[in-house]
């Protein structure tokens, strides 16, 4: 019945797409109904099966206990507010029971991201995106994190304890963190995602999204953030995993199920009997006026490559499988000047590098960064990937990438002679000595050393040779050991510098602020936030706002030491400033800020958590008098 069904319905639509009017669309309608079919039959076929053991067994199979895990272990991330070398504001407080839930505010012991809103987007280090992003992909941090025992996953709950709604996808992998062998084949399952959205209440809740089925069990849990839209910092307490040990599976009526949609050969079988039927409708002498390739022909081809700019990898992939015209555009290399590959992490792998490699010759932004990991891409691979598609690069991402090692870094920089922007941001498996090869890249304008192992040496010599820096980000390098060394080699050889992050360097002091201030007057964007060893009394924080004049960003978030009279020379010297943070400070006053608010016209963020003297009252005041500036006041409850 299905095939003569199937039959008639091919036939009774032929002689409208056999009219003249309608000859590629016909077959390339039919032969997409037919892919389609198959796709949804090879979708449920295992289901079906395993109803057919149920069947099968005529009863009904026990239902599983459900496990209850919290998170055993914090296995990566991308990026965390806290120290490298502490406990507080870290990822690493994923790990176990919650720790604040159901308590509401700022605390230190939960997790929390880097950055949040759109800030980060409005400074002056602020990169370009990529074209091509497809719509649906939202994030911007993730942390993965590891559970006792595999299950499949009924529930999972985020408990997010401030300023809520940052998780924008959850992931299961069919890899166990705990498995001695590397599996031939690592999944990643979708069980949820939605575009970011904002919650309105800053209060602590319990986020229990509707997670979908999937056909393996997992103890590795991904989630994905993406803090955009959120009007502070989210904070995460814990992750907590519902699942059983087994698919639960109930008896069926046989009545049902039509066995014979379980049968593949009926499938091949009635699918071929469809394209018999297509061949002898459309066979080559009914089409043999047919032969060109329509309106494409008469379309230049500058415009056909304008058209498919538009779309996505994936699709450009799909649409080169269609005909030998839209095959030669898609394999263009010119449709892939701007190639980001993020957004698939979790399909890039050696065969991938390998199948778009022909395609990247003239590539000159490249975005890898997320891929390759668990052994998904290999140094071989890459190698090979980066020599013949590098020559061209300008700019490369590579953040998060802990396949990388030294090799790769030596083949970057053997080929990548025109590059002049390189983003290792979190590469915290790479050896100390793989730096050391970046001093080769002599054109580099920008590098992001976020969290990596960079020695002291290494930056060194790269600060020395690397003279046209303009962004250097070295936010929580922990292997060096005296950033008042590199604040004087950045002086004397970086002039060009425009935005420095010196996030939580432990050991600067006012003489490194001081080379820093004087060699490079450039500066719009200074971050000394958790530097804990600058002290106002020095009078380093009046010297950086006499001498860097351009300033539009200063973060001094943490410095109890900053007082009115910093404030004061900020407003008096630093009239372009846009962001300021003195989060912690004791000693700053709302006269001050007063003052500050009147010369800088054009401050948009202020963030006052945790100073003393400034409280709700004067916040409100504030406001009400600046209602163009954001000032940012966090609370504990």
């Amino acid at each position: 019945m299905h095939t003569l069904r199937r039959y008639w319905t091919f036939n009774s639509f032929i002689p409208i797409w056999m009219s003249p009017a309608f000859p590629m669309l016909t077959v390339l309608s039919m032969f997409y109904y037919i892919c389609l079919r198959r796709r949804a039959r090879a979708a449920t076929r295992g289901e079906l099966m395993n109803n057919r053991r149920a069947i099968e067994s005529n009863r009904t199979l026990p239902v599983n206990v459900e496990l209850i895990q919290y998170a055993k272990e914090v296995l990566d991330f991308s990026s965390h507010y806290g120290s490298e070398n502490s406990m507080s504001y870290t990822m690493w407080n994923l790990a176990g029971s919650p720790n604040v839930y159901p308590s509401s505010g700022d605390f230190t012991q939960t997790a929390v991201f880097r950055t949040y809103g759109t800030w980060w987007e409005a400074c002056p280090s602020a990169r370009s995106p990529f074209m091509r992003t497809p719509p649906n992909f939202h994030s911007r941090d993730y942390v993965e994190l590891a559970f006792e025992e595999p299950v499949y996953p009924t529930a999972i709950h985020v408990l997010e304890t401030y300023h809520p709604g940052a998780v924008v996808r959850i992931l299961a992998c069919s890899a166990s963190p705990y498995s001695q062998n590397l599996p031939s084949e690592v999944r990643w399952e979708i069980l949820w995602s939605e575009p970011p959205s904002k919650v309105n209440s800053p209060q602590a809740r319990q986020f229990t999204p509707c997670i979908k089925q999937i056909n393996f069990p997992t103890n590795l849990i991904r989630l994905e953030i993406n803090s955009s839209l959120l009007d502070y910092y989210t904070e995460l307490d814990a992750v907590v995993l519902h699942g059983v040990r087994e698919r639960t599976m109930l008896s069926l009526n046989t009545s049902m199920i039509d066995m014979n949609d379980l049968d593949d050969d009926e499938d091949v079988e009635s699918d071929c009997c469809s394209m018999d039927s297509l061949n002898k409708q459309f066979s080559a002498a009914a089409l043999r006026e047919w032969t060109t390739n329509g309106y494409f022909d008469k379309l230049p081809y500058e415009l056909i490559q304008l058209i498919l700019s538009h779309l996505t990898v994936p699709d450009l992939c799909r649409l080169s499988q269609t005909c030998k015209l839209l095959y030669q555009h898609c394999c263009d290399p010119l449709q892939y000047i701007h190639l980001s590959l993020q957004p698939y992490w979790a399909r890039i792998n050696d065969k991938a590098l390998k199948y778009l490699q022909s395609r990247c010759t003239l590539v000159q932004w490249l975005n890898l960064s997320w891929t390759g990991n668990r052994g998904t891409i290999s140094v071989p691979a890459f190698s090979r990937f980066m020599k013949a598609c590098g020559s061209e690069l300008v700019r490369l991402e590579l953040s998060c990438g802990h396949f990388l090692n030294e090799t790769c870094l030596e083949v970057i920089a053997g080929t990548c002679l025109n590059l002049q922007e390189l983003n290792l941001s979190s590469c915290d498996k790479l050896p100390p000595q793989a730096f050391n090869h970046i001093a080769k890249l002599h054109n580099l304008t920008r590098l992001i050393l976020y969290r990596t192992k960079v020695e002291q040496t290494a930056l060194l010599s790269i600060l020395n040779f690397c003279s046209e820096l303009q962004h250097l980000n070295l936010g929580s390098c922990v292997m060096i050991e005296d950033y008042d060394t590199i604040a004087c080699m950045i002086g004397a050889k970086c002039k060009k510098l425009r935005t420095l992050d010196l996030w939580r360097c432990k050991n600067i002091s006012e003489n490194g602020i001081g080379e820093l201030a004087s060699g490079c007057p450039l500066l719009e964007e200074l971050d000394l936030g958790w530097c804990p060893t600058l002290q106002s009394s020095t009078g380093c924080f009046a010297k950086l706002a006499r001498k860097l004049r351009n300033l539009q960003k200063l973060f001094l978030t943490a410095n109890r030491s900053v007082c009115d009279s910093d404030v004061e020379e900020l407003a008096n010297n630093c009239t372009n400033l846009r962001q300021l943070d003195i989060l912690g400070t004791r000693m700053v006053s709302p006269a001050s800020l007063r003052k500050l608010l009147e010369s800088c016209k054009d401050l948009s963020l202020l963030d006052v958590s945790f100073c003393s003297q400034i409280d709700n009252r004067v916040v409100l005041e504030l406001n009400a008098n600046f209602p163009n500036v954001l000032i940012k006041k966090s609370f504990t409850q």
